[in-house]
């Protein structure tokens, strides 16, 4: 899949190993860079299967998270444009190939 990212700050601390071991400690680290390149590997959002990949609900309605380490997960969106879509509105995760990365961190503090 192709990833981008909400931020300049979230792809440099994507990209950056010493500043992702810096704000995450080494698992931590060792993990994202993991899932990083899991999402490259997949074709699709429904081929992830490391990480317990889950949709997220609530005020993350429409976002998608995978486990790190420590509570911390990686959450994206769809970045496809249109986002692909089923006929209840709900979204495609099987046909999502581009994924937009928008929060790494443990989103229930």
């Amino acid at each position: 899949m192709d990833i981008e990212f909400s931020s300049a700050d979230l792809q440099a601390l994507c990209e950056q190993q010493r500043l992702m071991a810096k704000k995450f400690g080494e698992n931590c680290s060792r993990k994202l860079r993991t899932r990083l390149a899991d999402l490259r590997a997949a074709g699709n959002v429904a081929e992830l299967i490391a990480g317990r990949p889950h949709p997220l609900r609530l005020d993350r309605a429409g976002q998608f998270a995978l486990d790190l380490h420590g509570g911390k997960r990686l959450v994206f969106e769809p970045a496809n444009n249109p986002v692909p879509t089923r006929e209840d509105e709900s979204i495609a995760w099987d046909l999502v190939t581009k994924v937009r990365i928008v929060f790494i961190g443990d989103y229930h503090d």
